[in-house]
């Protein structure tokens, strides 16, 4: 479906957003269109239809130097051989004893994290506690690649278990930089506490990581942590459709119901309403990833306006700005269908440099066949149809604001056609998602282990602060915190001067101060008793 590109590209978790700087909210999964992401990508630099999501700046490499760790390839030990983790960090408030903070870098190049080094969580941080601030890339992403290719044989250490063992075998064996004049042991966890933090995908890993290795992460900040899996992840939109306007929502439900109907008639109808949409040509259930391509606007929504996308406002403007409707034929066309068709045409179609089967078409598996390393939407999708699941149909009752034509079969079907058998790997039919579940699921819990969440995130749904999730009381030690109206870790980023800030922000941010301090007065009671 084509909410891969258009949702990644907005920006996992996760999350219109390509890679590197921009993207920063990852919708994770979906159908990529090949066609349309490589026209993007040539013009993502210029003045394009997402110039409006004013996507998050990133730091040239004189700002933060780029380091290398020499992490192993495989840590089951079934090939030899390392490659380069990237990493980087800022000393700039570090004083003897303090801690040290590890920012997960997940599914996306560890640049794109440099802004929380710069004035997001790590800055605060590490600014209250004399902290050395650190974001680590996760392997395959980036630079940090250990493969020649992104092939299914090639893809196979990109799983938790590997990628877990990558961030104990950097914090075992981190190394001070020189010019702090430190012991080579000075900040081993016995000597110095280190506090994972992570969001999204990298806020379950945070969470996995305190629970699986507390002899090296001291306190963990798990952020929008997805610690649920699970394959059919319809819910994604039970919070838009709850937390949205609900003009704009009754009025998708109800253009979706019509374009359902009309789809359901006799031969010429659904060529001429897919038409209005400019997509004539495309087989029902491309047209419906289509109509799905918007919805990701929602979760590209922040609290800073310099990073935040206004994609969901404009959407829902042009679908609720009126008109008289038009006609197909005979047939009367509200006015809601005719602005939504108008969307499509102006702000995804617009944008298709060929046909729209070409961009959007899935029929044709030889588009997904492409596995060098420029192909880095393979990435995150090979570990959803591995490991992760979350793939978005429309659920089978109730309202919906996507196309009964987005089923589970044809969200999922692109891993079939992307990831072919190979010599030494086979993606398994359905994501084995216990490997994620067994990990503690929704009611993962450790001391100093704290859960920051936005109350309309849709990944809240997989998180163990989700509605369906008996609710914990919050403490020092198990910290709680829910943003309110906030969507996706809306507590990593931060402004130069916290001061601006809006409440909501400022009150997170004071929190995880607080609760931070308290954890490392426990670790220096501990270390002294």
């Amino acid at each position: 479906m084509l909410s891969i590109l258009l949702l990644s590209l907005l920006g996992t978790a996760p999350v219109l957003a390509l890679d590197a700087a921009t993207s920063h909210r990852l919708l994770k999964t979906g159908r990529p269109q090949i066609g349309l992401w490589q026209a993007l990508r040539a013009q993502e630099k210029s003045d394009s239809l997402f110039a409006e999501s004013n996507v998050q700046t990133t730091f040239a490499e004189p700002k933060y130097k780029a380091h290398c760790f020499d992490q192993r390839i495989s840590h089951s030990g079934e090939v030899n051989g390392s490659f380069c983790q990237r990493y980087w960090l800022d000393d700039q408030y570090y004083k003897p004893g303090g801690p040290v903070f590890l920012l997960d870098g997940g599914e996306t190049d560890g640049a794109d994290r440099l802004p929380f080094l710069e004035s997001g969580i790590l800055q605060i941080l590490s600014n209250a506690t004399g902290g050395l601030g650190i974001v680590l890339e996760h392997r395959y992403y980036g630079e940090s690649v250990p493969v020649k290719s992104f092939s299914t044989d090639d893809l196979r250490f990109l799983n938790n278990a590997d990628s877990l063992e990558d961030s104990a075998n950097f914090i075992r064996n981190f190394q001070p930089p020189k010019r702090l004049a430190l012991e080579a042991d000075a900040l081993k966890p016995k000597h110095t506490p280190w506090i994972y933090y992570g969001g999204s995908y990298a806020g379950a890993r945070a969470a996995f990581m305190r629970k699986e290795y507390p002899d090296l992460v001291w306190g963990a900040i798990a952020s929008s942590a997805v610690t649920h899996a699970q394959i059919n992840m319809a819910e994604y939109f039970d919070p838009i459709q709850k937390y949205a306007d609900q003009k704009c929502i009754s009025t998708l439900q109800s253009a979706i119901r019509i374009i359902d109907t009309l789809l359901e008639l006799p031969h010429p109808v659904p060529s001429l309403l897919k038409g209005l949409f400019g997509v004539a040509e495309l087989e029902n259930d491309d047209f419906g990833g289509v109509l799905q391509s918007p919805l990701g606007y929602w979760q590209a929504r922040n609290w800073n306006p310099e990073v935040s996308s206004n994609g969901w406002d404009v959407f829902c403007d042009a679908l609720t700005s009126g008109g008289h409707g038009g006609r197909i034929g005979l047939l009367k066309i509200a006015p809601a269908v005719m602005n939504y068709a108008k969307y499509i045409r102006e702000h995804v179609v617009a944008y298709c440099p060929t046909d729209a089967v070409d961009c959007f078409g899935t029929h044709n598996d030889t588009k997904f066949e492409v596995d060098d390393l420029d192909q880095t939407w393979r990435l995150w999708l090979f570990q959803v149809c591995t490991q992760w699941g979350y793939f978005m149909p429309a659920p089978k009752d109730g309202p919906s604001i996507l196309s009964k034509h987005v089923t589970l079969e044809y969200t999922s079907n692109i891993c079939k056609q992307a990831y072919p058998p190979g010599k030494y790997f086979a993606v398994p039919n359905w994501p084995n998602v216990t490997d994620v579940n067994a990990r503690g699921d929704y009611e993962l819990e450790a001391h100093r282990l704290a859960y920051i969440d936005g109350e309309a995130d849709p990944w809240r749904t997989m998180t163990p602060q989700a509605d369906i999730v008996p609710k914990r009381k919050s403490s020092v030690d198990k910290p709680l915190h829910l943003i309110e109206d906030g969507v996706h870790h809306w507590d990593e980023n931060g402004l130069e001067n916290h001061d601006l800030e809006p409440p909501a922000i400022r009150n997170v941010h004071n929190f995880e101060i607080l609760f931070v301090q308290e954890w490392l007065s426990q670790f220096r009671d501990d270390k002294h008793s």
